[in-house]
């Protein structure tokens, strides 16, 4: 069961935007959620209470409630009703995981830009809320590349080192997006290794981005993750030229 303030972000997640006569139910309706005070879990009232209360066609109720369910605010069920839920993270990930088995270098290009902005731009952040547990942690997951030959079970462990180091902000929301990313960030990890192996390139490049972090060198972190971006960019290009 999640809060109002959860519910009130839920709702927002939907897309403000006016002109139809369903763009403004689709409006009305979040304002119902929102003012009432309506929680997930909560039904909200009938189709035919909502065209009364609303002065809206059935036609026009129904297409409202189909955008809402689509963008993953509310359940609709037979003889059960509009049910409000929050499924926008599982709706986000259906369509950005979909065809992930085709990165593009623009797609490659843009989701390490993401992560730089995201992962290199937080490193003053980063550094004022590091623990030694952190270090500790980190440490640990980097250890287990070594012992992987797979490339789709070291992609996970690469893919866990870089969330064990974003968890370090304490930002739910953050974490929520790059979990979504997850499909494709795995996808690229593994592309971009098919010419050098985890266990030591990789490996080796975590280490001395943990060694800045232990040292608290803010330029030496930035540097050396930013590096460790880029070299799999370099490989993914160089994958790509000799595809053709």
């Amino acid at each position: 069961m999640g809060s109002q303030s959860d519910l009130e972000t839920s709702s927002a997640g939907v897309p403000s935007i006016g002109g139809s006569a369903v763009d403004v139910m689709v409006e009305q309706i979040r304002g119902l959620i929102t003012k009432g005070g309506m929680k997930v879990g909560d039904s909200l009232p009938t189709e035919r209470e909502l065209c009364e209360r609303f002065g809206a066609g059935r036609n026009t109720v129904r297409e409202a409630m189909r955008i809402l369910k689509a963008y993953g605010l509310v359940e609709v069920r037979p003889k059960v009703g509009a049910t409000i839920t929050d499924n926008r993270m599982s709706r986000a990930f259906e369509l950005f995981s979909f065809n992930t088995m085709e990165v593009s270098r623009k797609t490659f290009s843009d989701v390490q830009a993401f992560r730089d902005l995201l992962e290199v731009g937080s490193a003053e952040q980063i550094l004022d809320r590091l623990q030694e547990s952190d270090i500790v942690d980190l440490r640990r997951i980097n250890a287990g590349l070594r012992q992987i030959d797979d490339i789709a079970e070291a992609s996970e462990v690469d893919f866990s080192f870089h969330v064990r180091l974003i968890s370090i902000l304490d930002n739910a929301a953050i974490l929520d997006v790059y979990n979504v990313m997850k499909p494709v960030i795995l996808r690229i990890m593994q592309l971009g290794k098919t010419r050098r192996t985890f266990e030591t390139e990789t490996c080796l490049e975590h280490e001395k981005v943990i060694a800045a972090l232990a040292a608290r060198d803010r330029l030496g972190f930035q540097f050396q993750l930013r590096n460790h971006l880029m070299i799999g960019f370099r490989n993914f290009s160089d994958e790509l030229e000799g595809s053709r």
